[in-house]
Parts: structure tokens; sequence; C-alpha cells
């Protein structure tokens, strides 16, 4: 009826935090040594950036949510937008928006943990193999 509304609001508060975290980080830029000797410089993906990954995830579910809702009549394009509350069956609707709404917020933010917690592995991986092989060469 409206689980798509949970993820829709925690989309809306990360978005937001999202903007606070990004005035306050600074850039980080790492030097990989190369095989031939030379190097490159690779700027580490910043906090801000990888809460942008969570709000396209939420963005994204909550969307097509919405849009099956709409195709099978659950919101409608005249207030009170949702049928459950013309009908009168809004604990009902209250009721899944706290069980399958949570859910699904909670499963996206848990697959984003995971995406950032593989992610951040490589990157320290990837880091300490430069950070070798420049002790390698000194």
């Amino acid at each position: 009826m409206a689980c798509f509304l949970v993820p829709a609001v925690e989309a809306v508060v990360t978005s937001a935090i999202t903007r606070v975290v990004k005035t306050r980080e600074k850039e980080e830029i790492v030097k990989l040594p190369a095989a031939d000797g030379t190097s490159c410089e690779a700027v580490k993906i910043k906090f801000s950036q990888k809460l942008g990954w969570l709000n396209k995830l939420l963005i994204g579910g909550s969307g097509l949510l919405a849009f099956e809702h709409v195709w099978h009549g659950e919101v409608v394009p005249y207030f009170p937008f949702l049928t459950a509350v013309k009908n009168g069956e809004t604990a009902g609707m209250l009721a899944e928006m706290g069980s399958a709404g949570v859910g699904m917020a909670v499963l996206v933010t848990a697959v984003w943990c995971g995406m950032v917690a593989v992610f951040s592995v490589m990157e320290k991986k990837t880091l300490d193999a430069a950070s070798l092989q420049e002790g390698e060469k000194a």
C-alpha cells in the first residue's frame, strides 16, 4: 500500500546528510607506484560519494515500488492519494509500512554496508600493495 514511503523518507534523510558531509570533506590524493618505476595519483573515494550510492539504491527502489503501486491502483493522482486511507484501512497501511517498508529499507542499507565494506577492503589491499612496492624500491 505505502511501503515505498519508508525507503523514500530514508533517501531524503541520507540526501541531507550527504550534503552536510560533502561540505566538510577534503579530497585525499594517494600516490601509487607503477611497475615501470613511475607513479600515478589516485583519489580516494569520499564518504559522501558512498552515501550517494545508498541514495541511488533507495531512490531507485522506492521509485520502482511507487510505480508498481500506481500500476495496481493503490496510489491515485487525487487526494488522499493512497486508496487505503480512502477505504479506512489506515491501520493496515501503517502495519505494512512498519513491516515491509522498514524491512526493505533495512535490507537496502545492509546491502550498501556490504558494498562499502567490500570496497574498503579492495581499497586497503591496493594501498598496501602500493606501499609494499614502494618499500621494495627504496
